[in-house]
């Protein structure tokens, strides 16, 4: 992505402004900033810092996400699935577990858009003999026949896997 240029973030202010039909001294009583501060910004003689931007985006009302991009501070990204959005907002989870779930469904998310558009890679690779499926029972395996979990994932849940109450696996633990 390229960086704006000095005052395209004073140009975007100043025209989310008008739009928004403040005056310059509105906006900067709303975001605490003078008057010729604001107005060296809308110039682009001045580059804001990040605090400065979160209080002009309160002020007019948008997201400091945006201004954040605009500036230059941050880089526009594709906002979270809401698979994502769920698994940072539980908080019944360590942020261990929640790193590893992420990890998990994005390293998915990576092979379904490798599956989808092959390169010449990963044509070979499929032309590759593959591994003999897991019999049930086996490690990774599944009993409704998915595919199995890889094994460094499988290690790295491993901590979180809960023990048998006695150490005896009985038909409860065994069944989950």
């Amino acid at each position: 992505m390229a960086l704006p240029k000095v005052g395209s973030i004073g140009e975007y202010i100043r025209e989310q402004r008008t739009h928004a039909k403040i005056s310059l001294r509105q906006l900067a009583a709303a975001a605490g900033v003078s008057n010729p501060y604001l107005s060296q910004i809308e110039r682009g003689l001045r580059k804001p810092s990040a605090e400065i931007l979160n209080q002009i985006a309160k002020g007019l009302h948008i997201s400091s996400q945006a201004l954040y991009v605009q500036a230059g501070l941050i880089e526009e990204r594709e906002p979270d699935s809401d698979v994502l959005s769920a698994i940072r907002a539980d908080h019944l989870i360590t942020e261990r577990q929640r790193q590893v779930l992420i990890d998990i469904y994005e390293s998915f998310r990576k092979e379904n858009q490798q599956a989808e558009a092959p390169d010449d890679e990963a044509q070979t690779s499929q032309k590759a003999p593959l591994a003999p499926e897991p019999r049930r029972g086996d490690a990774g395996s599944s009993p409704d026949g998915e595919m199995p979990f890889p094994g460094e994932y499988l290690t790295a849940l491993k901590p979180y896997a809960a023990p048998p109450s006695n150490g005896h696996i009985t038909k409860e633990t065994k069944e989950g």
